[in-house]
């Protein structure tokens, strides 16, 4: 897998199971992954910048993103590539040291101009043919934090972040 010092994640299919549980006032939950977050808390501490970008807009999203401390939220994307330049434009990012984590067609041309791709297993069939990296696992039960793994353990990196984060040996 190429480095990279950017992450950008899709949500709805990715970090979550693609479900959205709609009452009388709208969205009322999203189920997202404990294993997922970790990873990206572990990815950050790497020195990998994270962000979320995705076509739908959601509280629910900003208070994730807000409690795993990404800092770049972009909601309510309708063309993901143009969002996704200026993203690494305004970070002096480029799209070739970028990551891109997505599920389905809305994410393709996005992913396809990023230096590394991932999805998850339940992804379109067209996403996982571009798919650089391809997880065991669907979205929203571990298919981040598989790919963030992989990614940190192939740069020796796993064992020691978990080690100074929690305290543990791995």
């Amino acid at each position: 897998m190429k480095d990279i010092r950017l992450l950008v994640l899709d949500v709805d299919g990715t970090l979550t199971d693609g479900k959205i549980y709609m009452g009388a006032e709208g969205e009322v939950c999203k189920a997202f992954s404990i294993k997922d977050g970790l990873g990206l808390r572990l990815m950050a501490d790497s020195g990998v910048t994270l962000a979320v970008l995705t076509g739908r807009e959601s509280r629910i999203v900003q208070n994730r993103a807000a409690e795993l401390k990404i800092p770049h939220v972009i909601q309510n994307v309708q063309n993901k590539p143009d969002a996704l330049r200026r993203l690494c434009q305004e970070l002096s990012i480029p799209l070739e040291e970028t990551g891109f984590v997505g599920d389905d067609l809305i994410d393709l041309e996005a992913m396809r101009l990023c230096g590394l791709s991932a999805c998850p297993c339940d992804a379109a069939k067209e996403v996982k043919a571009q798919a650089d990296f391809v997880s065991e696992l669907p979205g929203g039960s571990g298919a981040v934090r598989q790919f963030v793994e992989c990614y940190l353990e192939e740069r020796g990196l796993w064992a020691p972040l978990a080690a100074r984060r929690f305290g543990v040996k791995l």
